[in-house]
Formats: structure tokens, C-alpha cells, sequence
């Protein structure tokens, strides 16, 4: 069962980020086994807890060894992750909620990071139609919850028509999150039964979201199905026979 996380932990991951190679992390895995591995994916699995009957949803908690196309002597993550979300292929173009742990403390929410510039058309439409659903959904996390919005935005305005939702037009990503840094919160049981509620909170939000990428995904798929069957059929040749005839 998690308990918590420990000072240990995060001066485990600051260790990573100052000595990241080997010769470093060998001699202390035991630590990154017991103080971050096990109770990552202790939390993981009580984060997912509400979600399990969610036709799709998955969870995941990453290891700490990088991917073997990063640089040689990036060997491993100084930020630990879960992620609760619908199965796909991209994750980070998917709506996503998310637990990060690095040397600075806990970061958690929810976050689509870079999804496809025709998402977030749709989503600037769909605000453009009826931006107070999505506003309220947005306020109501933000009251209860004290999450930040954040999110990569455009360097040119995109035009809005509703200067309620002005700061969402400007988004190129979103999410909506919250730090915890050291202390009794993240070293006991507690920061796991806070990121719960968050989670449960975003549901809708991380939903809403969902549904634009699925809308997304089945117009891409009717365009390409249109182009296949508008190719005209290849001309067939037919072999024209000789006008007079002969022998080998």
C-alpha cells in the first residue's frame, strides 16, 4: 500500500539530474527500487482506482531508464511519471491525467500536451458554439482545487469571437495542474487522497477532451477513406494483336 514519498526520494532524483550515468545509479538502485519504483506503482494503481470500470482507460507508471534514442548520457529520467488516460497510440497528443515526481516535489493534473493543431480548431469552435460548458467545468477545478491553467501557447492570436474563453484561444496546449513541494502532504498517504480527488475532478474535462480528439480522429479517417475512393482506376492496356498474321 503507498504511504508517501520520502526526502530521500527527491535527493535521489536530484542526484540523477547532477550525475546521470551509471556509475552513479548502480550502487544506488536499491534506493530508486524502494523509495521511488515501488511506491510509484503503489500510487498508480490507487490513482486508478476510480477510473477501472471506464470502458479504455489505462494507467501506466514509467521506470526511470530513458528511451535508448536519447542522447548517451541522458541514461535516466530525474522526473518520474503516471499517467491515467484512454488507450492510445500518441500520449502526449492524447487528453491525459497526469502524476509527476521530480527533485522539486509533486506536480499533478490534468494535460493534453501537444495535440494536433486540428484538435485544438475543434476545441476553439466547440468554445465558439457553447463556452460556458467548458468554462464552468474549468472555474469549478480552479475554486475547488486551486489548479493552475497552464499550456504552450500560439505566438500569433487565434481570432475569438468570445473573450470569456480569450485565454483558451490562445492555447497551443492545456493543462491544469497543481504543485506540492516537500513536506508532510507528500510524505504521507495524504498526496495520494488529494490527487484522487483531482483526478476525479478533471474527469469531465479530461472527457470533454476525449470526445474532440475521437470526432478528430473519425473526420480524418472519413477524408482519407473519401480520397481512396475518388482515385480514379487504373487504365488498363490490352495488348493490341498483330494485323497480320504469322509464324514463329
Amino acid at each position: 500500500m503507498f504511504q508517501g514519498f520520502s526526502q530521500e526520494a527527491l535527493d535521489f532524483l536530484l542526484g540523477i539530474r547532477l550525475n546521470n550515468s551509471k556509475e552513479w545509479f548502480e550502487p544506488r538502485k536499491s534506493i530508486y527500487t524502494e523509495k521511488i519504483f515501488e511506491p510509484m506503482k503503489a500510487l498508480a494503481e490507487e490513482l486508478f482506482v476510480p477510473f477501472q470500470d471506464t470502458e479504455g482507460m489505462m494507467y501506466k507508471a514509467g521506470r526511470i531508464y530513458r528511451d535508448a534514442n536519447f542522447p548517451p548520457y541522458l541514461h535516466y529520467r530525474d522526473t518520474m511519471w503516471i499517467y491515467v488516460r484512454y488507450d492510445a497510440w500518441y500520449w502526449n497528443k492524447t487528453p491525459t491525467l497526469f502524476f509527476e515526481l521530480s527533485p522539486e516535489g509533486a506536480e499533478y493534473g490534468f494535460r493534453i500536451e501537444k495535440p494536433e493543431a486540428s484538435v485544438m480548431e475543434r476545441f476553439r469552435s466547440q468554445l465558439s458554439e457553447d463556452h460556458e460548458l467548458f468554462i464552468n467545468m474549468v472555474n469549478e477545478v480552479v475554486e475547488n482545487f486551486g489548479l493552475t491553467i497552464g499550456g504552450e501557447e500560439y505566438k500569433r492570436k487565434k481570432p475569438c469571437n468570445v473573450p470569456e474563453a480569450e485565454q483558451f484561444f490562445l492555447k497551443k496546449g492545456l493543462s491544469l495542474s497543481k504543485k506540492t513541494g516537500a513536506g508532510d502532504v507528500l510524505f504521507s498517504h495524504k498526496i495520494a487522497e488529494e490527487a484522487v480527488e483531482v483526478f476525479e475532478g478533471l474527469r469531465e474535462i479530461n472527457d470533454y477532451f476525449h470526445e474532440i480528439v475521437e470526432i478528430n480522429d473519425l473526420a480524418k479517417a472519413l477524408e482519407k477513406e473519401a480520397e481512396i475512393t475518388a482515385e480514379p482506376e487504373p487504365e488498363i492496356k490490352m495488348i493490341k494483336a498483330p494485323e497480320v498474321d504469322f509464324m514463329w
